[in-house]
């Protein structure tokens, strides 16, 4: 198996579970809402509701991460680098591909001492008590797996600056 299709397969599978846990976040919110809005008749909110969402949406954040680097789908401003060289945007886009790596590890870092400090106190969600390191945890593996798939695309991004023209998006092609 090529390194292109392991890491488009870890982005992929990332984007849907975060895609499933937001869906399931979803769901979660209209049956709380709707519990809310029937107490009259029994019903109620779900006990938790803004601690699941806390932790679903964070986790489904981090799980996008991967997919969206891959595709280049962060935003971009290039009002200025459309009048540029092909070499020079590919300069640019290899050092904007190296700064959000690094970024992204500083992310994975933070998390990773983020998860060892709620680890190390047992601290738990006021009402439901599950331990806070889970959702960090959680958090943890999608960010490396986004470090992962960044660290991939500086080697796309480094051929594209030495081959000059640029590589086949996820779909459309081959990427490696």
């Amino acid at each position: 198996m090529r390194l292109s299709s392991i890491v488009v397969w870890l982005a992929r599978v990332m984007a849907i579970l975060g895609g499933i846990v937001l869906a399931a976040v979803i769901v979660m919110t209209v049956a709380s809402i709707t519990g809310r809005a029937l107490v009259r008749f029994g019903l109620g909110p779900v006990p938790g509701d803004f601690e699941l969402v806390q932790a679903g949406v964070g986790f489904a954040v981090f799980a996008f991460l991967p997919w969206c680097q891959l595709n280049r789908g962060h935003a971009t401003v290039d009002i200025f680098t459309t009048f540029l060289p092909n070499s020079v945007n590919h300069m640019i886009d290899l050092v904007t591909e190296i700064i959000m790596t690094l970024v992204l590890v500083l992310i994975a870092r933070q998390l990773y001492y983020g998860m060892l400090d709620k680890l190390s106190y047992n601290e738990t969600t006021f009402i439901l008590q599950f331990p806070l390191w889970w959702p960090y945890a959680a958090c943890l593996v999608a960010a490396v797996i986004a470090v992962i798939v960044s660290f991939y695309m500086i080697l796309v991004r480094y051929r594209e600056l030495k081959v000059g023209t640029p590589m086949p998006e996820p779909g459309q092609g081959s990427l490696h």
